[in-house]
C-alpha cells in the first residue's frame, strides 16, 4: 500500500509542475517525463481524476489529445476568461475579471506602461485592450513605475501571444491564475531579477458584430431584450465566446418609431469555421421572435471600423437615411445585411461598435473621426 501512495505523490507533484509551467498537460507529457508506457501514465491520469485532484481542461477533440490540469495547481483564480480576436495585424484583448478592482488595477497599470497597447477600456469587470502586432520596451518595477504592463503582442499560428512583464501581485495573478482562465491555451514563465516574464497563449478568435433593430411593436417588445436573448441563444455554441451588448440612440425624430429610437448590437469572439452557422442561428432566432415583420439585422467580422461605416452611424443619429443608402454602405464595407427597414438601424448599430456609453447613449454627442 506505501508503494501505491508513494507513486500517487510522485504522478500528481509531476502533473502540478508540468501544469505549472504549461498551464496543462497530456498523457503523453507525463509518460515521457515519467519515462513509463502510455498505458501507465493514462491509468494514473484516469485514477487522479476520478479522485478530483486532476480537472479536464480540453477533451479530445481528433488528433488533438485532452488537455489536463492539476486541481492543486489551479487556484481559485481572480481571472475568469481571456481570449483575443484579431483583424489583420491588429489584436483585441478581452480579460474579464471576478473583480471590477482587479481590472481597474490592471488597466492602470497597462496604460502607465504603454508597450505594444494602443487603447484601453474597462466596462465593469472586463477590460479590452486594442493591439497592434508589435514587440517594444517597457520599464516595470516598483512605485513610480507600473507594477504590470504588456511588452508585445505576436501571432503565432492560430494563436495569439501576449509578452507580459510584472512584479509582486500582478507576478502572482501570471504565475498561479492565469492558466486557469477560461481562453488561455498556455502559460510560460521565467523570472529575471524580480521581475517575472511571462508568454500568455490564447486562439486568434475572429471578432463578430451583430446589429439588431425593429424588432418591437407598439403592442410589446423591445429590440434591446431580443438582442440580449439572442446574444444568450448562442452563447453556448461551441467555439465560440460572448463578449457583450449594447445599447445606441439613433434618429430621435424619425417618424414611426416606438419609443425613443434605439438600436442594439452585440458582439462575440468565433472560432472561423462557426460563423456560416452562426449567422444561420441569428437570422433564424431573430425571425423566430422579432413582433415586427420590418426587423433588421447586420453582421460584420472584425473589429475596425472603416471611415465610411462609422460616418454612416452619426448620418443615421443626425437625420434620416435611405435603405438603399444602407445597402449601398453595407456592399461597401462587408456588412452582410438581411430584413426589412429595420437593416437602416442594424447597419447604424454596427457601425457605433466600441464608443463609449457615454456617446452611445447621447444621440448629441458628436463621434469622433466623423463630419457630421
Amino acid at each position: 500500500m506505501y508503494g501505491v501512495i508513494e507513486r500517487r505523490r510522485q504522478y500528481l507533484h509531476l502533473m502540478r509542475q508540468v501544469t505549472l509551467e504549461n498551464g496543462f498537460f497530456t498523457v503523453t507529457d507525463i509518460q515521457h517525463v515519467a519515462e513509463v508506457p502510455r498505458s501507465t501514465a493514462q491509468d494514473w491520469v484516469n485514477r487522479l481524476v476520478s479522485e478530483g485532484c486532476v480537472v479536464v481542461k480540453e477533451r479530445k477533440q481528433g488528433r488533438i489529445p485532452a488537455r489536463y490540469a492539476a486541481s492543486s495547481a489551479v487556484p481559485s483564480s481572480a481571472c475568469r476568461r481571456i481570449f483575443t480576436t484579431v483583424d489583420g495585424e491588429w489584436v483585441e484583448i478581452y480579460h474579464e475579471c471576478m473583480s471590477g478592482a482587479c481590472a481597474a488595477f490592471c488597466g492602470y497599470h497597462h496604460r502607465m506602461a504603454g508597450g505594444a497597447l494602443n487603447h484601453i477600456q474597462r466596462d465593469g469587470t472586463l477590460l479590452r485592450e486594442c493591439a497592434k502586432l508589435c514587440q517594444g520596451e517597457i520599464s516595470i518595477g516598483a512605485y513610480p513605475f507600473p507594477a504590470v504592463g504588456v511588452k508585445g503582442v505576436r501571432r503565432e499560428g492560430d494563436m495569439v501571444v501576449q509578452e507580459i512583464l510584472c512584479i509582486g501581485g500582478p507576478a502572482y495573478s501570471l504565475t498561479d491564475m492565469m492558466s486557469g482562465a477560461k481562453g488561455v491555451t498556455r502559460v510560460k514563465v521565467r523570472k529575471k531579477d524580480d521581475v517575472v516574464e511571462g508568454e500568455v497563449y490564447t486562439k486568434a478568435l475572429t471578432h463578430v458584430i451583430i446589429g439588431v433593430d425593429d424588432t418591437d411593436s407598439p403592442k410589446g417588445g423591445a429590440t434591446f431584450a431580443l438582442a440580449l436573448a439572442l446574444l444568450q441563444h448562442i452563447a453556448g455554441m461551441e467555439g465560440l465566446i460572448p463578449i457583450g451588448h449594447h445599447v445606441a440612440m439613433l434618429y430621435p425624430a424619425l417618424p414611426g418609431k416606438t419609443a425613443g429610437n434605439s438600436c442594439s448590437f452585440i458582439d462575440v469572439a468565433a472560432e472561423p469555421g462557426v460563423i456560416d452557422l452562426l449567422r444561420d442561428r441569428i437570422y433564424k432566432f431573430v425571425n423566430d421572435e422579432a413582433l415586427s415583420h420590418d426587423w433588421g439585422i447586420a453582421i460584420r467580422t472584425g473589429f475596425r471600423i472603416p471611415p465610411e461605416l462609422r460616418e454612416y452611424g452619426s448620418l443615421a443619429r443626425s437625420g434620416i437615411v435611405s435603405r438603399e443608402f444602407a445597402e449601398r454602405v453595407a456592399r461597401n464595407n462587408d456588412v452582410v445585411i438581411q430584413g426589412g427597414r429595420g437593416v437602416i438601424g442594424a447597419l447604424a448599430a454596427v457601425s457605433l461598435w466600441g464608443l463609449d456609453n457615454a456617446i452611445l447613449l447621447n444621440v448629441n454627442a458628436r463621434i469622433p473621426g466623423t463630419s457630421t
